[in-house]
């Protein structure tokens, strides 16, 4: 059974490095008969997508499968470092020790490259300090693993609008960069529900063995309507006139909801969009000043025009 396996591998590597290599080249390499190439190729073709286009010609895989990297998960890393220990010794075939070896080898050395890759990526990215903490830990590393293996992550994080801190366990999904922020999209086990956690505010993050599955979560249909991270309740459709100046900038703005534009002949632009997060979308038209106008709801655009009087009688006195 043994040599079957490493033979099983062995043809996986060829066909890999030779694509189209012909049955009787693979019962060469592997040093046994064109039945027993037959025979394990049946059998591989119920794990991997081979094809073979007509007599004569030779075996290759379809589409982007390939067996490098192995992509080990830990369960399975530790399954397949317990083998030797299961397996009577003296009846495995010479080069079991060296394939073993090979193999571990391989997971480790994917392993270490993944987590200098990791490292390299949060040294790139850099994060701002919160104005309240004079030091802010960078945990954009360990949730970054997190999400690649699929580990759930042990944390305490701090709520601001309730001025509370909490122990929560959170399956990462997604990180999402918003106005020079990070967020954090994942299903929270204490609240047990999708959340979003923005990153300066965890106080400890580590990386459980705990595995997860997102099961049919989209992240898509998850932000559908929002404007930035923060979800509302209700949708409602705002129509802003930016004028020719902000116009151009408007059009390159990297959005999750689709707004439709129209240019005017005067060089200004009517921005529509349905959101369900009004103080978010606000917050956002505000930063353009007298560039921008809003036009509708009329009950906005009123309420706008009090706030702005407000601000008039304050700064007069």
């Amino acid at each position: 059974m043994i040599d079957k396996v490493i033979r099983i591998f062995n043809i996986i590597n060829a066909i890999q490095a030779n694509p189209g290599i012909s049955a009787k080249d693979l019962a060469f390499k592997c040093d046994v008969n064109i039945r027993t190439i037959y025979r394990d190729m049946d059998i591989l073709e119920l794990i991997a997508p081979v094809s073979r286009e007509g007599r004569g010609t030779g075996y290759r895989f379809m589409g982007k499968f390939f067996l490098y990297p192995l992509n080990f998960t830990e369960q399975e890393s530790l399954v397949f470092s317990l083998l030797p220990s299961m397996l009577d010794k003296d009846k495995l075939p010479p080069g079991f020790d060296t394939a073993y070896d090979k193999v571990m080898g391989t997971h480790r050395k994917e392993k270490s490259h993944l987590n200098n890759i990791i490292e390299d990526i949060t040294g790139i990215i850099q994060m701002g300090t919160p104005a309240y903490r004079k030091e802010s830990p960078n945990f954009l590393q360990p949730i970054i693993q997190a999400i690649l293996e699929q580990k759930t992550i042990d944390t305490v994080y701090h709520t601001q609008s309730r001025n509370e801190t909490t122990e929560r366990k959170i399956d990462p999904y997604y990180l999402v960069p918003r106005d020079q922020r990070f967020y954090l999209i994942g299903y929270c086990h204490s609240k047990q529900g999708i959340r979003t956690f923005r990153i300066s505010r965890f106080q400890k993050v580590e990386i459980m063995d705990q595995p997860f599955d997102k099961g049919d979560f989209n992240i898509k249909q998850y932000l559908k309507n929002t404007w930035s991270v923060d979800r509302g309740e209700k949708n409602i459709t705002f129509k802003v006139r930016f004028n020719a100046e902000a116009a151009r900038y408007i059009k390159e703005e990297e959005l999750f909801v689709h707004p439709r534009m129209k240019d005017e002949k005067d060089g200004s632009l009517i921005f529509e969009v349905t959101v369900n997060n009004e103080k978010e979308f606000l917050r956002w038209v505000l930063q353009y000043g007298d560039s921008a106008e809003i036009l509708e709801p009329k009950a906005v655009r009123e309420s706008l025009k009090e706030q702005l009087l407000q601000w008039i009688r304050m700064y007069q006195k």
